[in-house]
């Protein structure tokens, strides 16, 4: 049983901080009106949901509040973004570009519409995780109406000239789409210097509840409905909101952009620090993703000799808690695509772990979990099939 617990898996999900929770709990009880209703509980209830949108529209430098469509999450704002850009401008054409390492609500959602007839161009990416450039030229076609690439990859961490893509598309004629999920909080986000038409974030990883999402869409482009059955969200988006995640999301937003470069600082130098013991204590490893283009807090490791869920299983053991691949795909035994994509074989890829790091993460958190990882590895390789001479 282990004496201290160690969270590491920032990426997949955080805590709600106490200033969120402070901003979300009078709306269960005290102002818990329903924002579409007209009598002065709706009012209170709708003035909080607005509240939220400007927030968020000016973290992200959107022109106009309206521009926020709030969203169960980071997933429900992909799949509407993707799917509903494309049957909304099908009539000029039904080819989509997306990247390879995007996460499984773009890549499924693109499965969806190639069953429905519509051709999907999957970007190949560097060993770094980047998209080539050169390669998504080559892959525009007059009858390509969207390109969809993430802003930052959700297991290595790469960070995609995004700017440089959305300039590319609307040189051709084609909308933008960005699943910034992984980038809010960490990287800046200017909707309008970046040109994105439309960008996909999320609450619950930035110190905001679980089951709150919004989609940015450009004022005056069109989208299909995902959800039809209300007025709410001008009619684009059917069901009641949730007003108390709503309340915690922009306050949520709105402290991430404040904290943006004292948080990134602070998880730089506790990545740094890990690492730097890891890479003395523990011998045939992989670092996953770009080398200086990527986000501090997300640090991919692929360790030799070893399967990563047995790795993942020994470390919580012990109180330690990080991830082997995307959370929305962990269940999976599959080697992760993203690390497939960037060339890694997957005898390789089988034993990769993703540590996420935390704005509270310590040093004497880091002391303990690279204690539990080095004894865990040199545990797993003892009885390790594949030995030291197996290997190149």
């Amino acid at each position: 049983m282990a004496g201290r617990k160690v969270y590491l898996d920032n990426a997949a999900t955080t805590y709600v901080s106490s200033e969120v929770l402070n901003e979300m709990l009078p709306c269960f009880n005290v102002l818990f009106g329903n924002p579409n209703s007209i009598h002065s509980f709706g009012r209170e209830a709708s003035s909080i949901v607005d509240r939220a949108r400007d927030r968020i529209a000016t973290a992200i430098n959107a022109k106009d509040s309206n521009e926020i469509y709030f969203t169960s999450g980071g997933s429900e704002a992909d799949n509407w973004a993707v799917k509903g850009l494309a049957h909304a401008y099908s009539f000029k054409g039904k080819h989509i570009i997306t990247s390879s390492i995007e996460h499984h609500a773009v890549l499924d959602a693109c499965s969806v519409l190639e069953k429905e007839g519509f051709d999907i161009t999957y970007l190949p990416v560097d060993k770094y995780g980047l998209v080539n450039i050169a390669e998504l030229l080559h892959a525009i076609r007059k009858d390509t109406i969207l390109i969809s690439i993430m802003s930052v990859n959700n297991e290595v961490g790469t960070i995609q000239n995004v700017k440089t893509i959305a300039k590319i598309a609307h040189e051709n004629n084609i909308l933008f789409h960005t699943d910034a999920v992984q980038a809010l909080g960490a990287v800046k986000i200017d909707v309008q210097d970046m040109e994105i038409d439309a960008l996909s974030i999320s609450a619950h990883k930035i110190y905001g509840p679980k089951g709150c999402g919004a989609l940015y869409l450009k004022n005056g482009l069109k989208i299909d409905n995902l959800i039809d059955g209300g007025s709410q969200e001008r009619g684009k988006r059917g069901g009641t909101l949730n007003v108390p995640a709503i309340a915690g999301f922009g306050k949520a937003v709105e402290i991430a952009v404040r904290d943006l470069s004292v948080n990134q600082q602070k998880l730089k130098i506790i990545r740094e620090y890990f690492l730097s013991k890891v890479r003395d204590n523990i011998d045939y490893i992989h670092i996953n993703g770009h080398p200086q283009q990527k986000v501090q807090g997300t640090l991919s490791i692929s360790f030799e000799m070893i399967e990563g869920e047995s790795l993942l299983m020994l470390l919580d053991l012990d109180g330690v808690a990080v991830s082997t691949s995307s959370a929305c795909t962990s269940n999976s035994l599959q080697p992760s695509h993203v690390l497939k994509a960037m060339g890694i074989e997957d005898e390789i890829a089988q034993g990769t772990v993703r540590f996420s790091f935390g704005k509270n993460t310590s040093k004497a958190d880091v002391d303990y979990a690279v204690e539990v990882l080095i004894n865990s590895v040199k545990k797993l390789r003892a009885i390790s099939p594949i030995t030291k001479a197996g290997r190149r």
